[in-house]
């Protein structure tokens, strides 16, 4: 069960939390972005498995929630002989921060919107007749 709102601002949050918090990534998730962070080039799925020393078929799932969430991107390299595979680089941080950013904008106004109508569905009649009045 996730926590309550009240309960995150309280704990210690580090900023690999955000890749948690706005996108429920896990951390295999985070260690395979930690390892092509931390990398000098682009990696292959053998590459990133071997990094966080876990079966492909395991890695490949956590790159997909990386690319899903936008923190990675895919690339194509083809083969002059024919044929290809596809090597995965971080996303510019400063996207994935404007992303979060737009992200919590959105949540915020939702939030805002939320509170307005529980006021307003339990707000008592009479306190809002008396509110009226002042």
């Amino acid at each position: 069960m996730p926590d309550s709102m009240s309960e995150q601002l309280q704990r210690d949050m580090e900023c690999e939390g955000l890749l948690e918090c706005f996108h429920g990534l896990k951390q295999l998730d985070k260690d395979c972005y930690q390892a092509l962070v931390s990398a000098d080039e682009a990696l292959t799925i053998d590459e990133v498995a071997e990094r966080v020393d876990r079966e492909r078929s395991t890695a490949y799932r956590a790159v997909q929630r990386l690319l899903k969430a936008g923190f990675i991107q895919k690339e194509q390299i083809n083969y002059e002989q024919g044929g290809y595979y596809h090597v995965y680089r971080p996303t510019d941080p400063s996207q994935i921060a404007d992303d979060m950013q737009r992200m919590l904008n959105d949540w915020y106004a939702k939030m805002g919107q939320l509170i307005g109508e529980f006021e307003e569905k339990y707000d008592r009649p009479e306190r809002a007749a008396a509110t009226a009045e002042n």
